[in-house]
């Protein structure tokens, strides 16, 4: 069992920030990304797509998905990144964070069940809004009610 196993989110994005992304990204990297409709990250990329955004899929063992090409990495997407959500395991997070940071991204979005504070700690001292153990699609319908 890795170290990361059992964190908590030691401090997450307020619930203005998270509306504030919501309301301004329009390209969200999806790190993860599955081909499998049943997975989560399929469902919610497909939704993300549907409600208006630019998803860029990101996984090195798939050339489509969702009708969009995918790269093997973070650094290898050539167009602005808005939101990087993560559909990997914690350990994976702090290279995903390092890649988020050198692409410019303004946040980082870990899914549920994925938390990884030092990651988050070093992604917010580079001014990056970071959101964990959250769902984007779930966090969008809320907003999108106006929860």
């Amino acid at each position: 069992m890795s170290e990361h196993a059992c964190e908590f989110p030691r401090q997450n994005a307020t619930t203005e920030e998270v509306r504030r992304i919501l309301a301004t990204a329009r390209t969200v990297a999806i790190v993860g990304l599955s081909d499998k409709p049943e997975r989560d990250s399929h469902r919610v990329a497909a939704y993300l797509q549907q409600a208006g955004y630019r998803i860029i899929p990101v996984n090195p063992n798939l050339t489509v998905v969702l009708g969009e090409k995918a790269y093997p990495n973070l650094r290898a997407v050539p167009d602005p990144v808005d939101v990087v959500d993560i559909f990997r395991k914690p350990e994976a997070v702090p290279e995903i964070v390092e890649d988020a940071i050198a692409i410019g991204a303004r946040a980082v979005w870990m899914q549920d069940g994925i938390v990884h504070n030092a990651a988050a700690d070093r992604a917010r001292q580079a001014g990056l809004v970071v959101v964990m153990n959250k769902c984007l699609m779930r966090e969008h319908r809320a907003w999108r009610a106006g929860a």
